[in-house]
């Protein structure tokens, strides 16, 4: 009973991580926020469905179809299909045409559906097709260089590439970062200093806005009403 997922990581430097998960007895979740976007595929009572799902900049609850399966890539920072800006997906979602237990419609030709297994041959295919691309400038930063653009180009065109400002996607990423440790079982005050926030009240705003759990909740056993995937970015 409950929403089951489990993740691998992957070599392809495209992709952040890919997903997969089924539901039974469970009717909603806790959408966790997320600075990497997702293509998705679910399928609930033999009907096969996909979107493009955006970055999400706060928890929310979220609905979750009886006795579903879903599959899902997300993808690293940095990552955009160019003809699907970015900025238009942030806490929002396009749906795919054309999907079906096979195939799905996306820019104009037909994709095999992937599965949990090889679904870096989709992203390679997407790349090689133009679909897919990753800024050069934005991914060097991510690596730690140092680009040889100026640091207001550096905002404009990580901003254009993921959504985001680097400052929202810092947030973002250390929330879902303090949350798994809280579960894992490392008491408040010592994430608040593993993650560098002001005092336990910054944190506990962080929790809020960003996992929708304050950090005696993540603590304690799970609640009935479970959360979206969390893992070490």
């Amino acid at each position: 009973m409950g929403l089951h997922v489990e993740s691998r990581a992957s070599d392809s430097p495209y992709i952040d991580r890919i997903w997969r998960s089924r539901s039974s007895g469970v009717a909603q979740m806790m959408s966790v926020a997320a600075a990497r976007w997702d293509l998705v595929f679910w399928e609930h009572r033999s009907q096969v469905c996909g979107a493009v799902q955006g970055p999400e900049t706060r928890a929310r609850p979220a609905p979750v179809p009886e006795d579903a399966t879903f599959f899902g890539i997300t993808f690293s920072l940095g990552t955009a299909m160019p003809h699907l800006p970015i900025d238009r997906l942030v806490d929002n979602s396009a749906p795919i045409p054309g999907t079906t237990g096979s195939s799905f419609w996306l820019k104009g030709s037909t994709w095999r559906l992937p599965g949990y297994d090889d679904a870096e041959a989709l992203v390679r295919r997407l790349v090689r097709e133009d679909v897919l691309a990753r800024d050069p400038v934005v991914a060097a930063a991510l690596d730690g260089s140092r680009p040889e653009v100026s640091d207001r180009t550096l905002q404009r065109r990580f901003l254009a590439a993921t959504g985001l400002t680097r400052g929202a996607v810092r947030q973002i990423d250390r929330a879902r970062h303090a949350a798994i440790l809280l579960q894992e079982g490392l008491p408040a005050q010592e994430v608040v200093h593993e993650l560098g926030y002001f005092d336990q009240p910054h944190l506990a705003r962080s929790l809020s806005r960003f996992v929708g759990r304050t950090a005696t909740q993540l603590a304690d056993p799970p609640s009935p009403e479970p959360l979206s995937l969390l893992y070490k970015t």
